[in-house]
């Protein structure tokens, strides 16, 4: 008798039966959603035939598939939102002092304040200058010590104010460090500003001009050859008293010589000075040099000093004259010994010579020799080479030796 089948093996066919008509029907509605969807594509198409067609959306298959395709839209407009330009970051500034530093010494702030110099410079200090912006970062113009500028970077806490400052006048201290020959960074710890050329400068007040007492390197300036022209000031001044006219003169350096320098005394100080002509004075007073040559004196006192002593005396000596000279002569001197010019004078000038001739042929003295209404200049010479030498002789204006109203030359033989 045959074997009943099992309950398991009947129910087989059931469960096959079931997932071919849930795949049927799967098959069906994917065919009916895609004709659905090509149905709608093809009358976009038809409406906007210059528009370009979209891309077939993907048929939506219900449960997770369709979250899946709404969550790729939503990632594709977030790359589309990404890839739009970012707005421009800031610049990094820095907020932090450093600890403060080693003061500068006055030999660093030179070089800090020298363009082309003094890279490697850091030290505490303060600058001051003018605030320009660039690269929106506040900076500092600074007018060093030839005229050049050097720029500092301005950081630290207040780099975010400064910026309002452009163009103003800005003293800040804090950390300098030049970084460059021509430059460098400032970490502010303190600051000042003020706007350049808002006040109108107030009117100088009438005040006195108050002179001061000039240093002995400026008394020397002023009776030098060339040197100190425009220096004024309260000196001690010693020189020969000479007169040129009616007015007293002291001449203090190179007499003789077109680089002759000397002062016209003025003032109620001047007075009795006639007795002491050709004397050696100390002049005290308010001394204004014009010019290169000489100037003025505004005397308040004086005091005969006694005459230079003479290194070379004409007792023994030879000594050969020439009086009142208006042509070319000749004249012969022995070596070592002496040679007297004597030039009548007029008011207002005086004869001189080349200081190279006068070193040439042994110039020793230049004396003024007043004689009645008039004056005579003489000139002693103590030839030390042997040869000719051609001397010229300028009647010149007191104090503009350029100014030559007469001339004549000497020639001078020196013999062994």
């Amino acid at each position: 008798m045959p074997k009943a089948k099992s309950g398991a093996k009947k129910a087989t066919p059931v469960v096959k039966k079931a997932k071919s008509a849930r795949m049927g029907l799967l098959k069906s509605a994917s065919k009916k959603v895609a004709t659905a969807a090509s149905k709608l594509v093809k009358s976009v198409a038809t409406k906007a035939p210059a528009a370009p067609a979209p891309a077939p959306a993907p048929a939506p298959v219900p449960g997770k598939k369709a979250g899946a395709a709404q969550g790729r839209k939503g990632d594709k407009a977030a790359a589309s939102a990404s890839a739009a330009p970012a707005a421009e970051k800031r610049r990094p500034r820095a907020t932090k002092l450093p600890p403060p530093g080693e003061p500068l010494t006055k030999r660093e702030m030179e070089q800090l304040l020298t363009a082309g110099v003094g890279r490697g410079v850091v030290g505490e200090g303060s600058l001051k200058g003018r605030l320009v912006v660039t690269d929106n970062m506040p900076h500092l113009v600074v007018i060093g010590r030839d005229k050049r500028e050097l720029t500092f970077l301005l950081q630290g806490p207040d780099q975010e104010v400064l910026p309002a400052y452009v163009d103003h006048k800005v003293s800040v201290s804090g950390l300098i460090k030049k970084t460059t020959n021509y430059g460098g960074t400032v970490d502010v710890r303190k600051y000042a500003a003020k706007k350049a050329d808002t006040e109108p400068a107030p009117a100088p007040a009438e005040t006195e001009v108050r002179l001061r007492y000039l240093s002995p390197g400026e008394v020397e300036q002023v009776t030098a050859a060339g040197m100190g022209a425009g220096m004024k000031g309260f000196a001690s001044i010693r020189g020969s008293l000479e007169m040129t006219g009616e007015d007293f003169m002291l001449v203090v350096s190179n007499g003789g010589t077109r680089h002759q320098v000397s002062f016209l005394l003025e003032g109620k100080g001047a007075k009795g000075l006639r007795k002491s002509v050709g004397q050696t004075l100390l002049v005290t007073g308010v001394a204004d040099k014009t010019s290169g040559w000489g100037g003025r004196i505004e005397v308040e006192n004086f005091e005969p000093r006694p005459s230079e002593y003479r290194a070379i005396s004409r007792d023994g000596m030879e000594v050969t004259q020439v009086e009142d000279a208006e042509a070319q002569q000749d004249v012969g001197v022995k070596l070592n010994q002496g040679l007297t010019v004597r030039l009548e004078e007029r008011p207002g000038y005086t004869w001189a010579i080349e200081p190279t001739a006068a070193k040439r042929v042994g110039l020793r003295e230049a004396n003024f020799e007043p004689q009645g209404s008039g004056a005579t200049r003489e000139f002693f010479f103590t030839p030390r080479n042997p040869g000719d030498f051609e001397v010229e002789f300028f009647l010149a204006k007191a104090f503009n030796p350029s100014q030559v109203a007469k001339s004549f030359k000497l020639a001078v033989h020196v013999s062994p």
